[in-house]
């Protein structure tokens, strides 16, 4: 799965009707994914923190979905977070997605399914 860098592209999504083509900007460098989405009101799409094994919503201003992801892309666990929590850290967890809460359920992304990363 390599590296990626600070920029865009598209989450691809297998679940059970498809692909389902969604998005992305990806914070990979520590500045980026120190900042993520504080400060905003809203994301487009999803946004991924790589690499990341835990996440918090500290000064965030609306909640979120959070998906973590292992090595290879699959799904681990799915949680929505209010502002202000402190997410558990997943020992597999080597990436994590985070849309706006309720999304992801719609887009088929649930523990088992592999996500695929598209950089532009």
């Amino acid at each position: 799965m390599g590296r990626w860098q600070d920029g865009r592209g598209q989450l691809i999504v297998h679940g059970e009707r498809g692909e389902l083509a969604v998005p992305l900007e990806v914070a990979a460098s520590y500045r980026a994914r120190t900042k993520g989405l504080l400060g905003r009101d809203s994301v487009e799409g999803a946004l991924l923190l790589s690499p990341a094994g835990s996440v918090h919503t500290f000064r965030m201003r609306f909640p979120i979905d959070v998906a973590y992801l292992d090595r290879g892309l699959r799904v681990i666990a799915v949680r929505t977070m209010s502002p202000g929590r402190l997410g558990l850290p997943r020992v597999r967890s080597r990436h994590v997605l985070e849309a706006g809460a309720g999304v992801m359920e719609g887009w088929g992304v649930r523990v088992g399914v592999r996500v695929e990363i598209v950089v532009e």
